[in-house]
């Protein structure tokens, strides 16, 4: 299986140790992982002028950093979000990553999909309920959400948990 991981966090802390967690747990079970670090990548947010979806053919009018994520976001079987929470959402550049693969609607072959949340006080709900928007718009399964607070942030307990996850899929 193809998993594409959109990573939101703009540090190489704690979001990144639960991503490193989950692509190993998926490689050793077999699949094949590719993590898009979005929180350093230009993407603007979606301008809402509708030429994806008029004379644009299911791509974005926008020439930016997504044009590199959406290939194989096309051809994952699996796409994971994945992000520290700030001030009680997503980071602004996963969310305008999410909002802007809007040009092609529903993810072409994914079929499965899972949110990694980091966190210091465990406000997670915002963030829950708008992943749970996405993957019931999109007839996706949800295959699991996984958050980390305060001390569980890279703690090795926490880590292999996630691995572990990561396995069963």
């Amino acid at each position: 299986m193809k998993i594409v991981i959109l990573n939101g966090s703009p540090r190489k802390e704690n979001t990144a140790a639960m991503i490193e967690a989950f692509r190993e747990g998926a490689e050793e079970a077999g699949h094949e992982v590719e993590v898009f670090h979005g929180g350093k990548m230009k993407i603007n947010g979606c301008l809402a002028c509708e030429y994806c979806h008029t004379k644009g053919e299911g791509k974005c009018i926008q020439k930016d950093d997504l044009e590199k994520i959406m290939p194989a976001y096309l051809e994952s079987d699996m796409v994971v979000f994945a992000s520290p929470i700030y001030y009680f959402a997503p980071t602004a550049q996963l969310e305008a990553a999410w909002q802007r693969v809007y040009c092609i609607g529903k993810p072409a072959k994914a079929t499965k999909a899972a949110l990694l949340l980091s966190s210091g006080s465990g406000a997670y709900d915002a963030a829950i309920a708008q992943y749970k928007a996405f993957t019931g718009y999109a007839g996706i399964q949800d295959m699991g959400v996984c958050t980390a607070t305060g001390d569980e942030n890279r703690s090795e307990a926490k880590l292999a948990e996630i691995k572990a996850f990561a396995k069963t899929l």
